[in-house]
């Protein structure tokens, strides 16, 4: 298993290299620790899930 810096990370999940700090800091990705300043994340971690979107889908109402 290889680790990954957050930048490597953003890149791969296309996100922002600040939204993988975040998720990082909040302990949202399993295995991630910081070395120095830098995040050192395992290079087969699942991209958590982003529970800021809402799932439009549900939420729809229907009109009759």
């Amino acid at each position: 298993m290889g680790f990954m810096s957050a930048s490597q990370m953003a890149k791969k999940w296309n996100i922002s290299q600040r939204r993988v700090q975040v998720l990082c800091s909040e302990n949202r990705i399993e295995g991630a620790f910081k070395v120095g300043e830098v995040w050192a994340i395992p290079d087969d971690a699942p991209k958590p899930v982003d529970f800021r979107k809402k799932n439009n889908k549900d939420d729809k109402i229907k009109i009759l």
